[in-house]
């Protein structure tokens, strides 16, 4: 078979970030509730080997939870079983829907997140 369109990665990108933030209770679909998006400013992909369309593919996603203002940065890495094939990161800002206006990292999350900090600091997780 072929190898993987160059541009999945980015989607493979979103599963990883979506289900990373699942996992720690912070569901994004609460966020668009409260009249929040987190839409994509920047992203970048490096490519060590190429996917093919029968591959197993492990995503890992990362928060930057040190590096969260206004924007929050999650890194990926692509796994075919032990072989790191590609890695990247994106940046996404919070942005109120009604206005589409950059806003900084709204209450609602920001709880989520310190919850999250502490779980961390108290080696829950």
């Amino acid at each position: 078979m072929g190898f993987v369109y160059n541009g999945n990665y980015l989607a493979f990108f979103e599963v990883g970030r979506t289900e990373l933030m699942r996992s720690f209770g912070l569901v994004y679909s609460k966020l668009e509730e409260s009249g929040y998006q987190l839409p994509l400013v920047e992203s970048y992909v490096r490519y060590f080997n190429a996917a093919t369309y029968d591959d197993i593919l492990e995503i890992e996603a990362i928060l930057k939870l040190n590096s969260i203002n206004a924007k929050l940065r999650f890194d990926y890495n692509v796994f075919r079983a032990y072989d790191l094939i590609a890695s990247g990161h994106t940046t996404h800002l919070f942005m109120k829907v009604d206005t589409k206006k950059a806003v900084r990292v709204p209450e609602v999350f920001m709880s989520d997140i310190n919850k999250l900090k502490q779980k961390f600091l108290n080696n829950e997780i």
